[in-house]
């Protein structure tokens, strides 16, 4: 049985007076995975996950949404997306349960009100109005409001910005659970760490248009074959890029090695999908 793509967009354009921001992009994504779309500030990537939600209108092209297009969107097609978008909603006088539970009513048949802000790591504050939250924990009730309603499709902008390191960890086991209960996630972030550990698949949008597609893995081995290796001699950072880092410790070790077997302040360091994003943005503009 084949299961539809959650989202197709074809020959997708969009122009702001005379700035042409999205220049005949195409893009499907699968239904049941994790996409991270990613480019720098004024690549497109805002205004493709408006066009997406329906918040905005594009100018040319074609977009499904779970099979619809979403500038003629219904509130029953509205109810199968969630969004956590950069801007909070203002529920600052409600407390976590009441701003959640608020949310609920207006679906059919939503996640457990209790559960649902547990799920997020809210429990502890659960009787806390939202306008006491730190911003880490307002986000995490961003993400339970977007998830109260079991959508098909979750948008997640940023998500975990103003996350401490251990809310990081905790907020991707949360993705991973959803993935793994069939929700489709467009995942947009600055963080490559992140896309590389949550993400199936990695969307890289460059001058409105996606110029490269992948799993994190594959886009990272094309940041080229050489390892970085460094270490510390005569008080000074060395490094050397090589494609056989062994020989290179080796050799180290037979000249640095102190009694204890160790090389000051070894390091290797393998190729990154940070390390290929950023090479590709330096060539686009070089280009």
């Amino acid at each position: 049985m084949t299961t539809s793509p959650a989202i197709v967009i074809e020959s997708l354009t969009k122009s702001y007076g005379d700035k042409r921001v999205l220049q005949g992009l195409d893009l499907v994504i699968p239904a049941g995975g994790v996409l991270a779309l990613l480019g720098p500030n004024g690549a497109g990537k805002t205004t493709t996950v408006e066009i997406l939600q329906g918040l905005r209108r594009r100018d040319g092209g074609a977009v499904a949404v779970l099979g619809h297009d979403p500038q003629r969107s219904s509130r029953a097609w509205r109810a199968r997306i969630g969004v956590v978008s950069q801007t909070s909603a203002d529920f600052k006088d409600l407390t976590v349960t009441e701003a959640v539970a608020h949310v609920a009513r207006f679906f059919a048949r939503p996640a457990d009100v209790a559960a649902t802000i547990g799920r997020v790591g809210l429990a502890d504050d659960a009787a806390t109005r939202a306008s006491r939250l730190s911003g880490g924990r307002r986000r995490r009730l961003d993400v339970a409001l977007a998830i109260i309603g079991r959508p098909e499709l979750l948008f997640l902008d940023e998500p975990t910005t103003g996350f401490d390191p251990k809310a990081r960890r905790v907020f991707w086991k949360l993705v991973k659970d959803l993935r793994a209960d069939g929700t489709t996630v467009l995942l947009t972030t600055h963080y490559l760490d992140e896309a590389a550990h949550l993400a199936d698949d990695v969307a890289i949008v460059l001058g409105g248009r996606i110029v490269e597609r992948g799993a994190p893995e594959a886009l990272a081995r094309q940041a080229g074959g050489k390892r970085t290796v460094s270490w510390i001699e005569n008080g000074a950072e060395r490094t050397e890029h090589t494609t056989a880092p062994t020989a290179v410790v080796r050799r180290l070790a037979d000249r640095l090695a102190g009694p204890d077997g160790e090389i000051p302040g070894l390091q290797v360091r393998t190729p990154t999908l940070e390390d290929h994003y950023l090479d590709l943005i330096s060539r686009h503009h070089a280009a």
